[in-house]
């Protein structure tokens, strides 16, 4: 068990996030050929990237999970979207990691996207390597990066490697632990294997590498594993510095699976019970079958294929045949699992996001919540014959997470809500590719949505004056449609006894 890493890249978008990827996926030996080297067009899209919208924008929309062995350690990578918009879904794939590492471009320092995935890193306390990558182009002062990650994000910071010049007098990375450099070779400047121990420094860059030795925290795991230190690595993915000193650093140093909150207190993965959460759904994987797989933290226990386990929304055993291993794009059938390791799950709609898996159904695990939606927008149908197959597919994202769906008490036509605008560019392009459901959006009169909470009667009455504002979600929960947010302080007024909330835990 302690031979499993399970940790996710967070990164602001063209940070070089899906070139790390690429290249941690290929130093372990899960895939042979990264992007970069194949035939152009087609081929070269990343491994990781499958969706038909990622390809044409080369971001990662949907987080996938990526399995690779080295040296007796097994590493499960979650790839998370790195766009804005999919703050929802990063977030919960981050409730599923023990470890991040944050890829930082070293031209441009900390971007915002970066920091709001640090700040839900540190609401759990996720322990965080930090990579500064392409210091084979010109960048910014390495003490001037180091400095803005310890004001910004508040963290202790130890430079483990060192690059010797930038851009165009980049020399090489020296460790600053063993004293050698690995040095670039070729018309590419590739990193290829030369490394000279004990290497003389040349005089520019003498004084500077002094100065990084001593003039920072020495590296200390504990400080690490809390989250109050964060060790700092230079390289290019792209030109493959640094990336096997990333994998042994998760080796190394990261923490093995670490114990989950529930209600009734951390479960620990020593525990011989097997549970885990769900924490993502993700449907028509293989175009060919139109499946649903739910994505399963696998928390305690020594998990067994063809186990029944019970589902925490269902209440009764499902027997887990065919459960998957995911290897970049390919799957493999998982005899056993450890905690820590991640699985996919077939099912047809029966497992959702924030479900707990357990053998005795006595255990639920907290802390996988629905964000309020920012953008509200009412579908438009172009064929009203569809709109069974319309009602399926909000039904199937909003299972995923992709998007929520909200049913008015008043008027027929659905509200979808969403955190961010490339939601609603996904969800047109996969009702069309996955459900052949042509729609189109049109402005909702709503400008953001609240659960409400409290005594049944008090909410009924509150409905019973805001009839036209109220809907209800998938769960069937009574939610109030804001026009303005004034309007959402207008009624926290005068309704002190309802809840507003925000969030809602899954």
């Amino acid at each position: 068990m302690t031979q499993r890493r399970t940790f996710a890249i967070i990164s602001h978008p063209d940070a070089g996030k899906t070139t790390l990827t690429e290249k941690l996926l290929l130093t372990g030996g899960a895939i042979h050929l990264a992007g970069e080297v194949k035939a152009r067009g087609q081929a070269r899209r990343a491994r990781s990237d499958w969706m038909k919208i990622e390809q044409q924008r080369g971001i990662s929309v949907t987080s996938s999970v990526m399995t690779f062995e080295r040296e007796g350690i097994t590493f499960n990578l979650l790839d998370t979207p790195g766009h804005e918009d999919f703050s929802e879904d990063t977030y919960r794939t981050l409730t599923a990691v023990d470890s991040a590492i944050m890829v930082i471009d070293a031209a441009k320092g900390i971007e915002p996207q970066t920091r709001k995935l640090f700040e839900v890193c540190r609401l759990r306390s996720v322990p965080i390597i930090t990579f500064v990558n392409k210091v084979d182009r010109e960048g910014r002062d390495p003490f001037e990066l180091l400095d803005e990650v310890a004001d910004m994000l508040a963290l202790d910071v130890t430079p483990m490697t060192w690059p010797v010049g930038m851009g165009g007098q980049f020399e090489g990375i020296l460790d600053l632990a063993t004293g050698s450099v690995a040095r670039p070779e070729g018309g590419s400047k590739e990193f290829l294997g030369r490394v000279d121990a004990n290497a003389e420094i040349p005089e520019a860059f003498a004084e500077q590498i002094e100065l990084a030795r001593h003039g920072y925290p020495e590296f200390d795991v504990d400080a690490y594993r809390s989250g109050d230190l964060t060790p700092v690595y230079f390289g290019s993915a792209l030109k493959n510095f640094g990336v096997v000193q990333l994998i042994e650093a998760i080796a190394g140093y990261a923490p093995p699976p670490r114990p989950q909150p529930s209600e009734n207190g951390p479960i620990e993965p020593t525990q011989d019970e097997v549970s885990g959460f769900i924490f993502k759904v993700q449907a028509n994987m293989d175009p060919q079958h139109r499946d649903r797989i739910a994505f399963m933290r696998l928390v305690s226990g020594t998990f067994k294929r063809g186990m029944k386990l019970t589902p925490s929304g269902l209440g009764k055993p499902i027997a887990v045949h065919s459960p998957i291993l995911f290897f970049a794009q390919d799957r493999e059938i998982a005899d056993t699992a450890e905690p820590g390791d991640i699985i996919g799950i077939p099912n047809h709609g029966t497992l959702r996001v924030g479900d707990t898996l357990s053998e005795r159904n006595d255990i639920r695990f907290t802390g996988l919540p629905n964000f309020a939606p920012e953008i509200l927008r009412r579908v438009q149908l172009r064929d009203p014959t569809k709109t069974k197959q319309l009602r399926k597919a909000l039904d199937d994202l909003s299972e995923e997470g992709v998007i929520q769906v909200f049913y008015p008490d008043i008027g027929s036509q659905w509200v979808i809500g969403v955190v961010g605008q490339l939601q609603l560019d996904v969800l047109i392009s996969r009702l069309s590719a996955e459900y052949k459901v042509e729609a189109g959006l049109e402005p909702a009169p709503f400008a953001t949505a609240r659960w409400l909470k409290g005594d049944e009667r008090k909410i009924e009455e509150f409905a019973g004056f805001n009839r036209a504002n109220m809907a209800r979600d998938r769960d069937g929960d009574p939610v109030f449609l804001a026009k303005s947010s004034w309007d959402v302080g207008y009624q926290q007024e005068r309704n002190p006894d309802l809840a507003f909330g925000t969030t809602k835990e899954r």
